[in-house]
């Protein structure tokens, strides 16, 4: 398996686990309102109520969010190569190892360490579209791209 295969069945797991996360979170959401149906303590039921679909519509919000990440992912292309960095790609830097595609924390390879970043990110938003040998100045500090697949 290539790394960049290893890279991308990360990200898929890191989503599916968030996605996991969301979907416990919304159920005991849901038993909740139940309990609180059931509740007959007037203003203590109302506000109760009030205080689990508000909950509720920040778990949409994070659902649809989710959604959005889903859809980036199904976007990436491993196999095709690019000597501008783009989604998909995989950067090495003299100063770290980034894996262009969706926010899913850091990838543990033997070697080494590489961060899966959202294109949107600042660091992202620095790589994208650099070739290697460029560089460019973040949080002060000067990195230069020494290789893209």
């Amino acid at each position: 398996m290539s790394i960049k295969t290893a890279l991308l069945e990360h990200c898929h797991a890191y989503v599916n686990e968030k996605e996991q996360k969301l979907t416990a979170r919304y159920k005991l959401l849901q038993d909740s309102l139940v309990n609180e149906t059931k509740s007959t303590a007037g203003d203590k039921h109302e506000t109760g109520r009030a205080m689990v679909q508000l909950e509720q519509e920040k778990l949409e919000k994070q659902e649809k969010e989710l959604k959005q990440v889903k859809e980036i992912l199904r976007r990436i292309s491993i196999d095709k190569s690019t000597s501008n960095a783009s989604l998909g790609s995989l950067i090495k830097t003299n100063d770290q190892s980034y894996f262009l595609s969706v926010f899913a924390g850091v990838f543990e390879d033997t070697h080494e360490k590489i961060f899966c970043i959202s294109v949107a990110s600042p660091i992202g938003q620095c790589l994208l579209g650099k070739t290697t040998g460029e560089s460019f100045k973040f949080n002060g500090k000067t990195i230069k791209i020494s290789k893209i697949d």
